[in-house]
This record gives structure tokens, sequence and C-alpha cells, in this order.
């Protein structure tokens, strides 16, 4: 019986834990919102891309699992705090103690070895300890810029280039799919 309902409130954890996870999703990119940008990505967004700069690492001697995970990991926080921005006069201490009093929280929800593991992979990025770490730094640069390449193309596309784009994707895909069976 006790057993049971630990098996319960860890499983309520991880399931909070989860909710918690899936807010990045609609987090906006504060800087994006704050340029007036139409549909902002998200933190979730921006995460995704850079855990798939890491998937695609050639070079062996990188640690391409743990990059991937620092990915996941290292804006974890901002689905409590917020993407802060540094236009928002949050002193770089102050934005640590928030993002590491948020960490805590959703580790707290996780089991021992993961709990150790998440939080260790947050601190590894914050305080750039490894080569991994400042490689995935250099991902988190790249992500933005390329970002910004993206909205810039945007605003200079027509409502007609999208749509063509757009179905050339969509031809391009079932194409390769049908070429393939």
């Amino acid at each position: 019986m006790a057993a049971t309902m630990e098996a319960a409130a860890g499983m309520s954890k991880m399931l909070q834990f989860m909710k918690l996870i899936g807010q990045l999703k609609r987090v906006p990119r504060t800087g994006w919102v704050y340029r007036n940008v139409k549909k902002p990505e998200s933190v979730s967004d921006h995460m995704y891309r850079m855990a798939m700069m890491s998937l695609t690492i050639t070079d062996p001697t990188v640690d391409k699992d743990r990059c991937i995970k620092l990915a996941l990991v290292h804006d974890m926080a901002e689905c409590i705090v917020g993407d802060i921005a540094p236009s928002d006069n949050v002193s770089k201490a102050e934005k640590h103690r928030r993002e590491e009093e948020a960490m805590t929280h959703l580790a707290g929800l996780l089991p021992e070895g993961l709990k150790q593991e998440i939080f260790g992979l947050w601190e590894e990025y914050e305080t750039q300890s490894s080569p991994e770490a400042r490689l995935v730094k250099q991902f988190d640069l790249l992500e933005m810029i390329l970002g910004s390449l993206n909205e810039e193309r945007g605003r200079h596309t027509t409502k007609t280039d999208e749509t063509k784009n757009s179905g050339s994707l969509q031809t391009a895909g079932a194409v390769s799919s049908h070429s393939s069976s």
C-alpha cells in the first residue's frame, strides 16, 4: 500500500514537471516580443533547434548526447521565471538567483538520479564548465542569428511567396515519400 502511494506521488510530481515544461511552448522569446514580431518563436522552439544543432555534431571528440541534453535544459527555468532579456534591467546575479530557484523547484519534482542530472546539466551550462557547455552556448547565439535572418526574410516575403514556398515543400515531401515506396 505504501509503495503504491509513493508511486502515485512520484507520478503526480512527474506530471506537474511535464505541465510546467509544457509552458515553454507558450513562453515567447522576449527579444522578438520587444521587436514587435507578430508570431514570435517560443522558448521551446529555440531549445528544439539548439537540440537539433547538437544532434548534427559530427566531431567525434564532442559528446553529442551531452550537448543535446544541455540544449534541452539550458532555458528550462524560463517556464517559471519567463524569458528575462538584458533590456529587462534585471542584474545577472538576480537572473541567476531566480533561475536557480526555478531549477531547484523543477528538479525537485523528479526522482533522485534524474533530479541531480537535470540540475547538474543546468549548472554546467550556467558556469560554462565544459567544452560541450561552451559549444552549446555558441549554438544559443547561432540560433538567435538564424532566427533574426528568418525574421528579416519573413518581412520581405509576400503572402504569395509564402504560399508558393509552402506548396513546394509539401510537393517535394510528397514526391520523396512516393519515390521511396
